[in-house]
């Protein structure tokens, strides 16, 4: 690359140049200019491959299932998992071969399979698609295709191949797989590769990673695409509701799902739908009168839009195809409504990936490397998956068999089997959505049981995306469990002034689509000063039941009042706190509502400050995150977008690491970089600010390239919030509001008042692991750093390695994913 010393003397350089090397052996795996020396050769001399792949390898299946699968083609999320696995690999001492143009290329050899380097997969984490190409094979589904495929395989000492694509291509790698033997001695008979050649790939092993915006693989809760493909629809959603409000219209929108409906239930979750069709939960034979008596009922009720979301595989109890036109259809002529339809189509598939797909391609192919080192010859196939917040690797078979069970249920019409294979998260979806949209209470309710309870929400702490979605799954679920339901205006300041609003169904409608709270939030904590009034308000409306939705506030709020119960009697009552705060520094959980909205905010401002430098020679960005004193959001955002090191408080750093980071720097920029990327922490470290880095970079650079500063600031709190964080607020204010009511009833006295004191009546409603669990709150306390306003132990420190790995910087990484059987589900709902 030209570089511009005009004004470094030769001296100047050649020091800079020779330090910075010295400086770059030391610290990072590669120092060559073809940058494949590695740091670490715990698989040298191993060969593997990548390939992305969709639909080719249906004609070597059985014909029954390909008559009813569909193809898979590339989807966001795909690049990052084959950076990863690249990196990685190369990390650990393995030659690395990309197939292009999946099957296809695997056959034609020559170009289509090249050996990459490092820098091959520089800069792609943002794309959609893949960078390598899917295409369908009819070859592939010939014996002379598969000969083919092997011998060039065979040639380049390939035994390892990692494959990205839907069941039906990893089905067909399987299929590959065991014929191999058979395939080499053919080769080998017909003197197409020599028997020392064929000898030293005696077998092949396949490890998957499951790419399908549908997210219809038994065995992962999210494939990798579906997330992204969730915030386009919901984006175009959205849209749509804007213009639907103004002109009072009913809109049909489709997405796809030929033969699953995920993304059409979880879309209607998210939008707040007020109808929904999908294959796996068929409408009744007169679901035309079902259908507009809802809509007409909802009108009345004063609402101005409809949203219809109709999977394109959607079809009635008969089985017979419903369509966007035959939905529109029926509305006109009974409703008269005016109705549009809108088909998103491949525009679902499309654009950059969301921060969680970025997220779940690095850390799935980071695991694929292991598995794929680790296996033996009897090694049976297996899939990287991802069960709550844990990786976890599956039985191949297992999981296509499952998935074909879901399959041929549907084929007999059995859709409660088809529904329960589908997976508990999917089984929760559908409840969900089910309760949410009902107009009306039920005659009689198992969890009431005939009490009118009244209950309450409070939002406390900073806002945060999913805040309204579960303020509005609260309300609606409360009302349809027959209580009384208000909502505190103003966190605990509202609640000291009686700011009590009660919520009737409508109050809460279009709520889950916007940011930030309606109830009103502050950062303040109840004192001993308000401690009376809150008590009196309690005691006023005759709270029994509290839900605070919020961050580190809310948590510590909730151990205030329950240490408070002996002096006042109010707090004697079940309480839980859902986690809401986009720094994600709650104990309790791993994951807080609000920071994947954050986090695809950074990113998607990170990806522009990237575009931003494109012609651009020898710049360094750093990007200043929000977090506080907690480091989630840095770190996370930074695997997401690629970046090449991430400044925490959890991991403190010296004036010397920021030195020994411009040598990193230098380094890079003499094997082929023109940018180079910091996040930074906002309290990383109080002395070694965001204006110090900087000063130091450009200091110690010695002109070499230039530094500018992105405080990204308060943008990171806003936007609309994500599917992800929509439908997880949703369910967990769904789940709170039924763990509260089991309470109630629990703690009824004999007189019919609530009198709640033990530990488990306080409690806080998280993800951890492969579960989602309700703690006490009082528990949590030993596990939290106050000060810092932070847990003691923080999971996701365990992504750093993977992160320095990914940015070529010396580091040990290992795996971290769990072996399971495919049966194997978690005692509690998933996220997902």
């Amino acid at each position: 690359m030209a570089e511009d010393t005009s004004m470094i003397s030769p001296e100047e350089l050649d020091f800079i140049r020779q330090r910075a090397l010295r400086r770059f052996d030391s610290i990072v795996p590669t120092a060559g200019r073809e940058g494949n020396e590695i740091a670490s050769d715990i698989f040298k001399g191993r060969t593997l491959a990548i390939y992305t792949s969709g639909g080719d390898s249906q004609g070597i299946l059985n014909t029954e299932y390909r008559n009813y699968k569909k193809t898979h083609t590339n989807f966001p999320g795909m690049n990052s998992a084959v950076r990863s696995i690249t990196r990685m690999a190369i990390y650990c001492g393995c030659k690395v071969y990309l197939i292009y143009e999946g099957y296809e290329g695997m056959i034609e050899g020559g170009d289509f399979i090249k050996e990459a380097t490092w820098n091959t997969v520089s800069d792609i984490i943002q794309q959609g698609g893949t960078i390598i190409g899917s295409a369908r094979s009819s070859e592939f589904r010939t014996r002379e295709g598969r000969l083919k495929a092997a011998t060039n395989l065979i040639n380049r000492g390939i035994g390892r191949l990692v494959c990205i694509g839907g069941d039906g291509s990893l089905t067909g790698a399987n299929t590959f797989r065991l014929e191999w033997t058979d395939l080499v001695q053919e080769l080998v008979r017909t003197d197409r590769v020599t028997a020392a050649m064929a000898k030293k790939i005696p077998y092949i092993q396949i490890v998957g990673l499951v790419g399908s915006i549908d997210n219809d693989f038994c065995g992962t809760d999210m494939t990798i695409g579906t997330d992204s493909a969730l915030q386009r629809i919901i984006s175009s959603i959205d849209a749509v509701v804007a213009t639907a409000q103004s002109h009072q219209r009913a809109f049909v929108i489709e997405v796809m799902g030929r033969h699953c409906g995920y993304l059409a239930l979880v879309a209607a979750l998210a939008s707040e739908a007020d109808f929904c069709f999908i294959p796996e939960w068929p409408a009744p034979e007169n679901w035309r009168d079902v259908l507009c008596d809802k809509l007409s009922q909802m009108r009345s009720e004063g609402q101005r839009l409809n949203i219809i979301i109709v999977a394109e595989g959607a079809i009635d109890r008969d089985g017979k195809p419903i369509t966007a036109e035959d939905v529109k259809t029926a509305v006109k002529n009974k409703l008269k409504y005016d109705t549009r339809v809108t088909i998103l189509g491949h525009v679902q598939r499309g654009g950059a990936p969301s921060a969680f797909d970025r997220l779940l391609g690095c850390r799935m192919g980071a695991e694929a490397v292991f598995a794929l080192m680790e296996m033996t010859e009897d090694s049976e196939p297996c899939v990287i998956s991802i069960d709550g917040n844990v990786m976890v690797r599956v039985p191949l078979l297992k999981c296509v068999e499952r998935t074909q069970m879901v399959q041929k249920a549907m084929a007999d019409k059995d859709w409660t089997t088809a529904v329960m294979l589908r997976g508990r998260s999917f089984q929760r979806n559908l409840e969900t959505y089910k309760l949410l949209t009902k107009m009306r209470t039920v005659e009689k309710d198992n969890l009431s049981e005939g009490h009118k309870f009244n209950v309450a929400v409070i939002n406390v702490g900073a806002p945060a995306g999913g805040m309204n979605a579960a303020v509005r799954s609260y309300v609606r679920m409360a009302l349809y469990h027959q209580c009384t339901v208000y909502g505190i205006e103003d966190s605990f300041e509202g609640l000291a002034n009686g700011l009590f609003k009660k919520f009737k169904w409508s109050d809460v409608t279009n709520w889950a689509m916007y940011g930030g709270s309606f109830l009103g939030t502050q950062k303040s904590l109840p004192t001993p000063e308000t401690m009376p009034q809150i008590a009196e308000q309690l005691k006023k409306h005759n709270i029994q039941a509290l839900l605070l939705v919020g961050g580190f506030e809310a948590y510590h709020s909730t151990i205030l009042l329950a240490e408070m119960r002996e002096k006042y009697p109010e707090f004697c009552i079940p309480m839980c706190v859902i986690p809401c705060t986009i720094s994600n520094n709650v104990p309790g959980t791993m994951v807080s509502l609000g920071s994947d909205t954050a986090i695809n905010e950074i990113c998607q401002m990170i990806d522009k400050i990237k575009q931003s430098a494109t012609g651009t020679k020898r710049r360094v960005f750093i990007v200043e995150t929000m977090g506080g004193y907690c480091g989630y959001l840095a770190t996370v955002s930074a695997l997401s977008s690629g970046a090449d090191n991430a400044y925490i408080f959890e991991e403190p750093f010296t004036v010397q690491d920021l030195s020994d980071d411009v040598d990193v720097i230098l380094s890079k920029m003499e094997v082929g970089a023109k940018r180079y990327l910091v996040v930074r922490n906002e309290w990383a470290d109080k002395n070694l600010t965001t204006d110090f880095v900087q000063s130091l970079f450009n200091s110690e650079g010695k002109k070499q390239f230039t530094t500018r500063v992105n405080v990204l600031g308060h943008v990171q709190q806003g936007g609309s919030p994500t599917p992800f964080d929509r439908n997880m607020g949703t369910k967990l204010a769904a789940r709170a509001l039924e763990f509260l009511l089991i309470q109630l009833k629990e703690n009824l006295t004999a007189d019919n008042k609530v009198v709640a004191k033990t530990p488990h009546t306080a409690t806080l409603l998280g993800l951890k692991g492969r579960k989602v669990v309700f703690t006490p709150v009082q528990d949590l306390k030993k596990d939290t750093d106050f000060e810092h306003r932070l847990p003691n132990d923080q999971w996701w420190l365990g992504l750093r390695p993977l992160l320095r790995v990914l940015a070529r910087h010396r580091c040990n990484v290992e795996s971290s994913a769990v072996l399971e059987s495919v049966e194997e589900e978690s005692a509690d709902t998933h996220m997902f």
